[in-house]
């Protein structure tokens, strides 16, 4: 009898690891949710994807000038970036229903070449646990989020940069 019940326990055990472990592969990946593109589309963010190749995703507002200098940085140097590593940037503003209908004219104004998409709801910030801006993201080529960064400073795109390269060669950057 005392068998069994030994037997049972283990089982539960290894199957609660089991499901942590599941749990955390999971967490690293992209969560489902349905944003907005600037023209207004509904886009699901597991769509972010780009062919195998690295994936920059920053999280920024009209009204924060640490975000608009980090995505100034960004696009300064994202054409190189692309024909070094292949990397795509998204760039997803959490600025709420009142002023969306900003960030296109500012987009536009500043000639941003990535990929922005709006998050007035705030839905995707929330899924992706963000409380501070610029949150920036490096999702590898298996669409797995390997690294996070919050704030910017002059030169931090040069870091990031340095972490896509290594993303983009198959180096684990885990320890950063």
């Amino acid at each position: 009898m005392m068998l069994k019940k030994m037997i049972a326990v283990l089982s539960l055990m290894l199957f609660a690891v089991v499901v942590l472990a599941q749990g955390e592969v999971e967490a690293k990946k992209l969560p489902s949710v349905n944003i907005k593109t600037l023209d207004g589309q509904t886009f699901n963010t597991q769509n972010i994807s780009n062919d195998g190749k690295p994936i920059i995703l920053s999280f920024w507002a009209l009204w924060c000038k640490p975000c608009k200098k980090e995505m100034d940085a960004y696009n300064e140097n994202y054409e190189d970036w692309q024909d070094e590593t292949g990397v795509k940037i998204y760039a997803v503003s959490i600025d709420d229903a009142r002023s969306t209908a900003k960030v296109l004219p500012f987009v536009n104004g500043k000639a941003w070449d990535m990929e922005v998409l709006l998050d007035p709801n705030g839905d995707f910030k929330r899924a992706m646990n963000v409380n501070m801006i610029p949150h920036t993201f490096l999702i590898d080529g298996n669409g797995q989020i390997v690294y996070q960064h919050t704030s910017y400073y002059e030169g931090l795109e040069d870091e990031i940069f340095e972490l896509v390269e290594k993303i983009a060669a198959g180096e684990d950057i885990s320890k950063h």
